[in-house]
């Protein structure tokens, strides 16, 4: 990661949680508990490469947890630490500001059907 330019708490969030795939990451694991195969049908324009660097940094900031078991095959499973549950709600609310200031119809459906339709919008803005 770059070198911080300030001791400002909010440019070190988002060094964590910039770019596309990080907070898609945490929206697709508030459900619980997702395998690597998982988070890769849930993304499918990610790569393998690109989902196990992202998911490592995220589990490096503690926002994720990630769990092997033994055998053969190598099982792993990641889900959300009560850090990265506590941004759920922050995320929802980041998505329900952004539709509420651009003001299209689409987006005021979502914002009138809460953190569901707020995350659907989402999910289709970083879509395109």
């Amino acid at each position: 990661m770059k070198d911080l330019v300030s001791r400002c708490p909010i440019e070190e969030v988002m060094q964590v949680l910039s770019g596309r795939w990080p907070t898609l990451l945490i929206y697709y694991l508030k459900d619980g508990i997702k395998r690597f195969s998982d988070l890769r049908r849930d993304n499918p324009t990610i790569s393998h490469k690109m989902l196990a660097l992202e998911l490592r940094k995220l589990e490096d900031a503690g926002i994720v947890r990630r769990t092997e078991f033994g055998g053969y095959p190598l099982r792993v499973e990641y889900d959300l630490t009560p850090a990265g549950e506590r941004l759920v709600p922050l995320m929802d609310a980041l998505g329900d500001w952004w539709v509420a200031t651009n003001g299209n119809d689409e987006g005021q459906d979502a914002v009138s059907s809460g953190a569901a339709g707020t995350q659907t919008a989402h999910i289709r803005q970083a879509a395109n």
